[in-house]
């Protein structure tokens, strides 16, 4: 089966010559910590992940990162789309969450499908449009946001994909955040004292999902 088939804006494209060439791009197997790209680099293409994920951050001089979005599977990068139409290396850095498949297309390729496919170029155009809402919203979260309910949004966000067993660190959460370890450190411990999660090593148990959902419209 074609990788087009995950994507099916782009199997549609009305070109035959293009979509033969695509049809013929390779499918690259990153493994799972992978530096896909990093601040100030050159974009080479177009990245579409077929299936795994994508964790696109930003990372200042003292180490302290920041999640901006997560690529997933069907989906493409919003970061390189706007870096290969506005000439610009990369702003942020990105990393294979997990094992994960892709295919780059190329410059060229890119710029031909966007003059001459309509369905690729709302494909493209539909992701950054839902990438700026998503760091419009993320923006306002780090400015205005209180606290707990960043970590309780986080833990419930999670909790849909990985269910009620949670295998992360307190570190990996503060990264996502863009705040200290200690920080979420003492909100889990709050959340654990209300009885809503249990804290092990490497694990965060949800217990009661609809506390932690009431806190956020409080």
């Amino acid at each position: 089966m074609s990788w087009l088939s995950r994507f099916s804006e782009l199997k549609d494209v009305e070109d035959k010559q293009l979509h033969a060439e695509l049809a013929q791009q390779k499918v690259l197997h990153v493994p799972k910590g992978h530096q896909l790209f990093r601040e100030g680099d050159v974009c080479k293409g177009y990245v579409l992940v077929i299936s795994g994920s994508v964790r696109v951050y930003k990372i200042d001089e003292e180490g302290h990162e920041i999640l901006l979005y997560r690529v997933g599977e069907g989906q493409s990068c919003m970061l390189t789309t706007t870096c290969l139409l506005g000439l610009q290396d990369y702003p942020a850095e990105g990393v294979a969450e997990s094992d994960t498949d892709l295919v780059v297309l190329s410059p060229k390729l890119f710029e031909q499908l966007l003059v001459s496919s309509n369905s690729f170029r709302r494909y493209a155009m539909a992701y950054i449009g839902e990438r700026i809402c998503d760091m419009m919203m993320l923006i306002e979260d780090v400015a205005f946001g209180r606290m707990d309910q960043r970590v309780a949004r986080i833990l419930l966000s999670r909790a849909e994909i990985e269910g009620d067993m949670l295998i992360c660190t307190h570190q990996e959460l503060a990264s996502e955040l863009g705040t200290a370890r200690e920080v979420v450190s003492r909100m889990l411990k709050s959340f654990e004292r209300r009885g809503w999660i249990e804290l092990n090593r490497g694990t965060i148990e949800l217990k009661e999902r609809s506390l932690l959902g009431q806190m956020l419209q409080s």
